[in-house]
């Protein structure tokens, strides 16, 4: 499975979000994104993760950044999500799983002792020319978004 490097060009993507709209990573070219990628809205641990991102949005687009996360979760599932927990940025759709595999987010991973496919919980953080400028792959849901914060220098 490809991973994503620093200094190389992201993958483009467009997606459709849960609150009925779409997100492209070139729309949001001249912006530094931050791009997560999760296994399943409304479980403890992306519930976890989202509220982090949720309760840094504005110190992160304060610093310049955006947030998108992406799940396999289809749209009225992610809109259920972000209604419930009062996520206030998009939150995206990728049921068939290529974004996830083109940006090293989905692929074999080792849960419960057991060697599965799924989603790898990854942060990748894009620059306004759309490079990768960070990439964090299996990481942890709690704490994950305030060393992404220290990293960036986010107070």
């Amino acid at each position: 499975m490809p991973r994503l490097t620093v200094g190389e060009l992201a993958p483009d993507f467009e997606l459709p979000t849960g609150d009925g709209g779409s997100v492209s990573l070139s729309a949001l070219r001249g912006e530094s994104v931050v791009v997560y990628f999760y296994p399943a809205a409304m479980t403890p641990g992306c519930t976890t993760e989202a509220c982090d991102f949720r309760d840094s949005l504005s110190a992160l687009q304060g610093a310049g950044y955006r947030v998108v996360g992406i799940s396999p979760d289809p749209v009225d599932r992610l809109a259920d999500f972000a209604a419930q927990e009062g996520l206030n940025f998009p939150l995206a759709s990728d049921q068939d799983r290529a974004v996830l595999s083109a940006w090293g987010a989905y692929g074999e991973k080792v849960k419960d002792g057991k060697t599965v496919m799924g989603v790898i919980r990854s942060t990748v953080v894009v620059d306004g020319e759309g490079r990768v400028s960070h990439v964090d792959y299996d990481v942890k849901p709690t704490g994950h978004v305030a060393a992404l914060r220290e990293r960036l220098g986010v107070a």
